[in-house]
């Protein structure tokens, strides 16, 4: 069984043949085996359960997704809500700033920290290949698709735009 980290609703494959009794963390529906939250699946004897995984503030080199709030000439703000794979519950995100370079308004990226910064946020790179834009909204409001690591394209209009692009984790 991988270490996936499962959201509620999300279903469960139990790697060893028929239902197994079911845990903490787990029911059933329709006969599918499905978490009813956040963490990840695993076998205690012959009983399959979720152990809950917490949320903790970035560290570095934690790999965060956020969103853009808002720009400046020289950086952009960043609301924090997933670190390291696991969401922050509703309230609690964090601050951090990346280069206006990088980014633009409301779109999600991915990025690491690389700096506790200052006592108001963290400090964000998209330096590597995995990381950068996973999602953005074009001008007309669609949501753009990447074309390459560079520029992302809107399907309404055809305008393409220059971004720096998280390499997807499938290829």
């Amino acid at each position: 069984m991988a270490s996936d980290i499962l959201l509620p609703g999300q279903p469960v494959s139990p790697s060893r043949g028929p239902i197994p009794k079911l845990g903490g963390g787990l029911y059933l529906k329709d006969g599918q085996v499905r978490a009813s939250l956040v963490g990840v699946a695993h076998y205690e004897g012959s009983t399959l359960a979720i152990s809950r995984v917490r949320a903790h503030p970035p560290a570095e080199n934690s790999v965060v997704l956020g969103t853009v709030t808002r720009l400046s000439p020289l950086q952009a703000m960043v609301s924090i809500s997933v670190v390291d794979g696991v969401p922050l519950p509703a309230g609690e995100e964090f601050n951090g700033v990346i280069r206006t370079q990088d980014v633009r308004a409301t779109e999600k990226d991915k990025g690491v920290v690389i700096s506790l910064g200052d006592a108001r946020s963290y400090y964000i790179t998209t330096a590597r290949n995995d990381l950068g834009v996973i999602f953005a909204t074009s001008e007309a409001g669609a949501s753009m698709d990447p074309v390459s690591w560079q520029e992302m394209r809107c399907p309404k209009t055809g305008r393409i735009e220059k971004r720096k692009c998280a390499k997807p984790e499938t290829l």
